[in-house]
């Protein structure tokens, strides 16, 4: 998933850089989900797009299932294997395949790591910070501009609490 949308403009230009000096970050929850992450956007200065160089483990999930309602996400295959799962589907990804989940398409996307190898991805995102991310399996939502997530089942009514 791409970063938040930042406020600020680097005030000079960032020169070229190489992928091996942007910071290696590890993640993880549980025994399901965790991978490694490159920032290379917001390490080049991006304010608009996100660009994160991803690894994806044997035997992980890359987050939960969701789609975005602002955001429009793209992702390139470098190396390894994973299972896409979009919406209802299973598609099986190897390098050089490229794959668009447009904003508002409301068929929630993840990638599973069911091989011996490390999946290598590129994830390119808008940070939208007016976004809204929808969970299907949990049924939860995530509304970034209020920095809040909720449960789609604890929705009132419009008139609710206001007499």
């Amino acid at each position: 998933m791409a970063d938040s949308q930042q406020s600020e403009t680097p005030a000079v230009p960032r020169p070229p850089f190489a992928v091996a000096d942007v910071p290696l970050e590890e993640w993880g929850h549980g025994d399901r989900f965790g991978g490694t992450v490159r920032r290379l956007g917001k390490f080049g200065g991006a304010t608009h797009i996100g660009v994160n160089l991803e690894e994806l483990p044997p035997g992980k999930q890359s987050c939960p299932l969701h789609f975005h309602t602002l955001e429009e996400e793209h992702l390139y295959a470098l190396e390894g294997r994973a299972t896409l799962r979009l919406g209802d589907e299973r598609h099986e990804l190897a390098p050089g395949d490229y794959v668009c989940f447009p904003a508002g398409q409301q068929a929630g996307h993840a990638l599973i790591n069911n091989g011996t190898a490390p999946f290598r991805f590129l994830m390119i995102g808008e940070r939208n910070r007016n976004d809204v991310v929808v969970y299907p399996d949990s049924g939860k939502v995530l509304v970034k501009s209020a920095d809040a997530i909720f449960r789609r089942d604890s929705a009132v009514d419009y008139w609710d609490g206001e007499g």
